[in-house]
Order: C-alpha cells, then sequence, then structure tokens
C-alpha cells in the first residue's frame, strides 16, 4: 500500500522544507500536488476549507484516482439535497 501522507521513512517532503510559517491553504496544496492531484485542482481544493484534505489522501492511498476522490468528497451546493 502506498501511503502519501504518513511517509514510510523519516524524509522530508517538499511540503516540510519551507522555512517558516505557511499558511494553511499552500500547505494543503502542496499535499495534495505530492499525492497526484493535477495542479488546478489541487489549488481548488486546498482553498475550500469544507474540503477534508486527510479524507482525500486517504482516498488516494486507497487506489482512487484524485479526481475521482475529489468528486466523492466535494460538499454539496448550499440548499442541495440533504
Amino acid at each position: 500500500m502506498t501511503v502519501h501522507h504518513l511517509p514510510s521513512r523519516p524524509s522530508r517532503t517538499a511540503c516540510q522544507d519551507v522555512q517558516g510559517p505557511v499558511d494553511v491553504v499552500s500547505w494543503r496544496r502542496c499535499r495534495l500536488l505530492e499525492a497526484g492531484f493535477p495542479p488546478e485542482l489541487a489549488g481548488r481544493l486546498a482553498a475550500d476549507l469544507q474540503v477534508d484534505v486527510h479524507a482525500l489522501l486517504a482516498l488516494v492511498d486507497r487506489g482512487c484516482p484524485p479526481s475521482l476522490a475529489a468528486r466523492i468528497l466535494s460538499p454539496l451546493p448550499f440548499g442541495g439535497p440533504a
């Protein structure tokens, strides 16, 4: 099983190499890019704080394509079916 959000060995990822404070949206985008999300999709998902990035990463870890994981976990539009 490939794990994108929990490295199996103590190595630093590109998301961890940044010096100083990192804003949440940038961190979320970086993690999604590392997991294989296309840049435009990663940017949209990272900016939407209703999207659970950890759940996206878990789906991708289980073999779900990034675009399908995004569709599965996208929030319903306001006023949509409950």
